[in-house]
């Protein structure tokens, strides 16, 4: 299993300050403007395979079927009147798009939404069923990034970050201050799917602060693990390729403002291959009757392996779906990769 360990709390490098000013601007987010309060669910199948007690943050009952929609009203909200003025431009493989657009069409803002041409055409529909250009560029998430910088260069639009603007990340931390208040008694570690590391960046800044000995631990897929490869080098790097699998977290590379926290206070990070992805859908289903996107099982993927190499067991552990926007006819390649494993 691919792991890395950041600096423990004790790290002299580390900056508790950072941690107080993400926390102070998590408490001030007013993302419940649009977003909801999403319960923290006991998956008790699951808790009983593994031993441990597994609780569930079902961000995939958010109005946009994803988390994202934290981070991108409480950008959205907060930008002057002149820059709403002239429209916002944004990147995103489909989550953050939806947020965006929810959020722009509630404010009364122009989005234009550059998205890679293998986006699910669920996302692309639900961009443009919400009012906002949808512009499909590039093979990948990076291909898509550029163009929408040089569209909000020449049009004068702010470009909004999916993932590497201090205020998405506050957005995204929401998620961690109601898990803190949802289970006030045992908690040993939280398991966040990992992309361009707003969200884990925004859940590790609030716990880490609150509540420093639960453990944040990150998962990636091995194809698009630009955190880990992060970390092991010490710096931000890009990764040469991405696995479009787990579409949601396709990304080259992990950004600034989240890679300034991740360093000092993410536990852990682990990767999980596309079939233990398609397993764990398969988990959550049977535990839920949800179904959640490939990069929404991330956590719950990572749970399984982390037990069975940890051999844990008698903890409490969460793990955030994080979405559940997935194409209806690419859930026959995940059952056909479950029912493979099965019979090997």
């Amino acid at each position: 299993m691919s792991t890395c360990t950041a600096p423990h709390l004790a790290d002299p490098l580390a900056d508790p300050g950072l941690l107080e000013r993400y926390v102070k601007q998590i408490l001030a987010a007013p993302v419940y403007d649009l977003a909801v309060r999403t319960p923290l669910q006991a998956a008790p199948a699951l808790s009983a395979l593994l031993g441990n007690q597994v609780l569930l943050k079902r961000e995939d009952l958010q109005p946009t079927f994803s988390f994202k929609i934290r981070g991108a009203y409480n950008k959205l909200v907060q930008l002057s009147d002149a820059q709403k003025a002239r429209g916002v431009v944004t990147a995103s493989a489909g989550n953050h798009a939806q947020g965006v657009a929810l959020a722009a069409r509630e404010l009364g803002i122009r989005a234009r939404i550059v998205m890679p041409g293998t986006t699910p055409e669920l996302k692309v529909l639900g961009v443009r069923s919400r009012g906002a250009e949808a512009v499909l560029h590039g093979e990948s998430f990076p291909f898509a990034l550029a163009h929408a910088l040089q569209l909000a260069e020449s049009s004068g639009c702010t470009f909004v970050s999916p993932f590497d603007d201090p205020q998405v990340i506050a957005g995204q931390g929401t998620v961690a201050m109601e898990i803190l208040r949802q289970q006030q008694g045992p908690l040993d570690a939280i398991f966040v799917p990992v992309g361009g590391g707003g969200l884990i960046a925004g859940v590790a800044a609030y716990v880490k602060y609150l509540r420093p000995e639960v453990r944040i631990i990150g998962v990636e897929p091995q194809g698009s693990s630009c955190l880990l490869a992060a970390l092991r080098a010490g710096e931000r790097v890009v990764l040469p390729s991405v696995d479009g699998f787990a579409d949601g977290t396709a990304v080259a590379q992990v950004g600034a403002y989240g890679f300034e926290i991740c360093r000092d206070w993410v536990d852990e990070v682990i990767t999980v291959s596309n079939d233990e992805l398609c397993s764990a859908i398969k988990l959550i289903y049977d535990d839920t009757r949800s179904i959640t996107e490939p990069s929404g099982a991330l956590a719950v993927a990572g749970i399984c392996k982390y037990v069975a190499s940890h051999s844990l067991l008698g903890q409490t552990l969460v793990a955030i779906n994080s979405g559940a926007n997935i194409n209806f006819d690419s859930l026959r390649y995940v059952a056909e990769r479950v029912a493979a494993q099965c019979v090997v």
